[in-house]
């Protein structure tokens, strides 16, 4: 009986987020076959002498130029027939970045790389549309137990901004008022005395998150329904 030929991959749906374009995902056009010039997210096969962690952050500096501080391990995927050259699994990570910050150009890997937004994504190679779907759903749970917003927000930034991240990352109208309370309740934002003109009300305030409170309340988990 001989061994299986099961080959190792890694695949990262990176989620980037600009108040005035709202949720993305960044992709890659395929330089090579299989699906040679079709799109698809940054990915490859692990090297023998490699972490996880470490395929997927070098494919993504391979394929987009840029590194990702942090990527959480999404799920593995294992179909038969998900790559046409060889029995592949693939395990995928997810991660939220400020759009703004990365300047992502096609490096040695890829024909092209850009951000789509994630209402309007072109069919994807592989099964990538099933993992994009994935952790698009993963991302919107994570809002219940996990405060979301240090990654994807400025440092300083008005309390409308919070809002609107949360509704386009659950893809949907929020009770702005109700949102408020509850948000306010988990202690983690600081007021600031800087006020910003929001159309042709009164200025509003500016917020920034404590970071202390932040990421200790992000450790310990909570329950945040809206």
């Amino acid at each position: 009986m001989s061994l299986p030929n099961i080959r190792v991959s890694v695949d990262a749906v990176v989620f980037g987020y600009d108040s005035g374009e709202g949720l993305s995902v960044l992709l890659i056009k395929r330089k090579v076959a299989p699906y040679k010039g079709e799109w698809a997210l940054p990915g490859g096969l692990v090297r023998e002498d490699e972490s996880l962690e470490a395929a997927v952050q070098r494919e993504l500096e391979e394929e987009t130029g840029i590194a990702v501080n942090y990527l959480e391990q999404l799920y593995t995927f294992g179909d038969l027939g998900r790559d046409p050259r060889n029995r592949v699994v693939t395990v995928a990570y997810y991660g939220l970045v400020r759009q703004s910050e990365f300047d992502v150009y096609a490096a040695t890997d890829a024909a092209d790389a850009k951000w789509f937004h994630t209402d309007d994504t072109p069919e994807l190679a592989f099964d990538h549309q099933q993992i994009l779907h994935a952790a698009t759903t993963r991302l919107r749970g994570k809002l219940s137990y996990e405060p979301v917003g240090f990654e994807l927000l400025d440092k300083k930034f008005r309390f409308s901004d919070l809002h609107q991240l949360y509704q386009t990352i659950y893809g949907r109208d929020i009770d702005r008022r109700n949102f408020k309370k509850k948000f306010l309740q988990l202690d983690i934002l600081q007021e600031l005395p800087e006020k910003v003109s929001e159309g042709r009300g009164r200025p509003g305030a500016l917020f920034k998150f404590d970071q202390k409170k932040y990421f200790a309340l992000k450790k310990k988990g909570m329950l945040f329904q809206i």
